[in-house]
Order: C-alpha cells, then structure tokens, then sequence
C-alpha cells in the first residue's frame, strides 16, 4: 500500500522559512520523480517543484530562488525547503509521486499518481 505523508506545515509571517517532508511507503521510491503541488482556496492545484529520482530539480516561476526540493533515497523521504515567504505562498501542500522515473512539472498533475493528504502553510503580513 503507497502512502505518502506530509510535515513540516505551519504558520509563519512574511519572510520566515519552513521546510516540508513527505516520508514515502509501500513502493519503490528512489526510482521514482517526485514533486510538491499545492492549492489555495478557490484555485487550481499548482506544481511547485519536481525531481527526478538522480536529483534534477525544476521549479515553478512563482518559487524559482527561494525555495529548494530535495531527496534523501535512503530515508525515501522527500523535502522541500521554503524561504523568504509570501502571504501569496499560503495553500495546502501535496508531495506527490510518478510511477516512473519520468514527470514533467508544466504538465500539471498529469504524471502523478500517488498523493499525501497535504499540509496546510499559512503567511501572515
């Protein structure tokens, strides 16, 4: 059974840090490309970043420069590391999972296939 859970969501004011992981069970995770999504209310859910399963990493525009995936294979567990935040970062965070070593993050959703229950961010002005 694949899961995925999520830590590391909180609240936070304008500027501060937070770094989310999401510890993966039940299949083989270092084969796989990974990435973070997530959705604010009333919107669509959006990437945020991918990485293949040797460390390529590709991020959203709206990202680029403050925050860093990561992945440690040994722990099957994956990491996203988020600075200088905005109020406009606040949304639920999803790690989610590809079912092969391939994903594409200006593809959207489409290259995943196992989800976390998400982790909600908050920003505060």
């Amino acid at each position: 059974q694949v899961q995925l859970v999520e830590s590391g969501g909180g609240s936070v004011q304008s500027g501060g840090s937070l770094r989310l992981s999401c510890a993966a069970s039940g299949y083989t995770f270092s084969r796989a490309c990974m990435g973070w999504f997530r959705q604010a209310p009333g919107k669509e859910r959006e990437g945020v970043a991918t990485i293949t399963r040797d460390g390529s990493a590709a991020y959203a525009d709206s990202v680029k420069g403050r925050s860093i995936i990561s992945r440690d294979n040994a722990k099957n567990t994956l990491y996203l590391q988020m600075n200088s935040l905005k109020p406009e970062d606040t949304a639920v965070y999803y790690c989610a999972s590809s079912a092969t070593f391939w994903c594409q993050l200006t593809a959207g959703t489409r290259d995943f296939v196992y989800w976390g229950q998400g982790t909600q961010v908050t920003v505060s002005s």
